[in-house]
């Protein structure tokens, strides 16, 4: 911390101290006094009297301070976990979730999961014809749609650029196929005219589902082969497999 801060502390909890030393011994004083006449009202007055008014306030600091320290420490986690543009999980947090998830064992006879991978079409031309401010409100057009096309305990994050990757927990290829499709048209269907310029918008999907035990690293790279795919044969489309 800067040495202002540190300042700050010790100033504070010096007169912390002197204020509650200097009140501790005439409490004391008083306590002394009265319960020297045996037990009577204004001794336990005293008594009672004594530790709300030393024990409160130091209580109240040491709990406030605790309080902002969780807050702070909440906040540095979003920063840490959070694509700050699209407010999906940025790529580490997401291959951290990920990779947790498919290191435990799939029960036999369930399956497992999907992960697909979202890159936005011809990107670099939205960003060229209309600047990269504009390129930022696509990005975030395409991950609100990506949001509301998957269930709330699915798992969405920003890979990088224009590339979203998208863990649906428990989907088959069925579903994930399903979920792939319903993404590709939403985006298709979004109103997107800077300066008062259409300009439409459209994805590329891959995807691997799996009813094993996968590697996050293998999962990616079939998801990724599958993508290169249907970039390849036109874009604005979905590919998906199973792996084995």
């Amino acid at each position: 911390m800067p040495k202002q801060t540190w300042r700050r502390i010790w100033r504070f909890t010096g007169l912390l101290t002197a204020a509650s030393t200097v009140l501790s011994i005439v409490l004391t004083n008083l306590f002394m006094e009265a319960f020297s006449q045996g037990l009577n009202t204004a001794g336990v007055a005293i008594s009672l009297l004594m530790p709300l008014a030393l024990g409160a306030p130091m209580m109240f600091y040491l709990t406030l301070r605790h309080e902002q320290l969780r807050h702070a420490n909440r906040q540095l986690e979003l920063l840490a976990t959070i694509d700050g543009l699209t407010d999906c999980f940025n790529r580490r947090a997401f291959t951290n979730l990920v990779s947790r998830h498919l290191e435990r064992r799939v029960a036999p006879g369930t399956e497992g999961g999907a992960l697909l991978i979202v890159d936005a079409d011809e990107f670099k031309s939205v960003n060229d014809r209309f600047g990269h401010l504009h390129g930022d409100e696509a990005l975030r057009l395409i991950a609100n749609a990506i949001r509301m096309s998957v269930r709330i305990n699915d798992v969405v994050g920003r890979m990088g650029g224009e590339e979203f990757g998208i863990y649906l927990v428990g989907a088959d290829l069925s579903r994930a196929d399903e979920v792939a499709e319903r993404i590709r048209r939403t985006v298709s269907q979004l109103q997107f005219a800077p300066d008062a310029t259409p300009c439409p918008l459209s994805v590329s999907i891959g995807g691997a589902a799996f009813s094993r035990r996968q590697g996050f690293s293998e999962l990616y790279r079939l998801a990724d082969q599958r993508l290169y795919e249907a970039k390849n044969t036109g874009r604005d489309r979905v590919a998906l497999m199973q792996a084995a």
